[in-house]
């Protein structure tokens, strides 16, 4: 017995929607099987294990602060990394503000097998940008600070530029070099309230007439 035609029709398409359903959730679990084993930006390339290395913020911890007329970028750099001297560049990132060359300290020589013999820096190290500002400070100070590192176990890191916004290192040189200040005070409001009392005793009632 044929199955009529227009009964063919209806059935299709409620057909064709499982499958449809169906192909989507195997494209879906594929894309995300794919996304959770992919590797990192900075491991894309190298076939070690990703665990076996820090990823670049934690390898690299950056950060700046205003000193006067300069700004201090300093690295701390987890032990088995380092960061190449070279590599190391500062610039404005704000409008109307012009910054000087970094000025670093020297670093240790290493034999690089692929940038032959370079300086680079340990542990940590700060560099110096003297900056000129043309805002009277309308803008944020922003810097841009690019830098490449590696790892003593064979992975090098691709370059990595940020984006900072150096804060104003707090002053306590007066606290620190002075540290009488504080007692200084608490005696003078000693005396004060010694010398209000010894007033008072010697002040004499004057009885009302009769």
């Amino acid at each position: 017995m044929r199955t009529p035609a227009p009964l063919i029709k209806n059935l299709a398409p409620r057909v064709r929607a499982p499958l449809l359903a169906g192909s989507f959730l195997t494209v879906l679990l594929v894309s995300l099987v794919g996304v959770a084993t992919a590797k990192p930006w900075w491991m894309r390339g190298v076939e070690s294990n990703q665990s076996d290395f820090l990823p670049p913020d934690v390898a690299f911890r950056v950060g700046a602060s205003v000193d006067g007329n300069v700004v201090r970028v300093r690295w701390v750099i987890a032990d088995g990394y380092y960061l190449y001297r070279r590599k190391i560049e500062i610039k404005a990132e704000s409008p109307d503000l012009a910054v000087a060359a970094p000025v670093l300290p020297r670093g240790v020589l290493k034999s690089d097998p692929y940038l032959g013999t370079q300086e680079i820096y340990q542990r940590q190290v700060e560099a110096t940008v003297p900056y000129t500002r043309f805002d009277a400070g309308a803008h944020p100070l922003q810097i841009k600070v690019t830098y490449q590192g590696c790892a003593e176990a064979g992975l090098c890191y691709p370059p990595i530029t940020k984006v900072l916004f150096p804060e104003h290192a707090v002053s306590t040189a007066v606290s620190a070099s002075h540290p009488w200040v504080g007692a200084a005070i608490l005696a003078g409001g000693f005396a004060f309230l010694l010398a209000g009392l010894t007033l008072r005793k010697g002040r004499k009632l004057e009885l009302p007439a009769a």
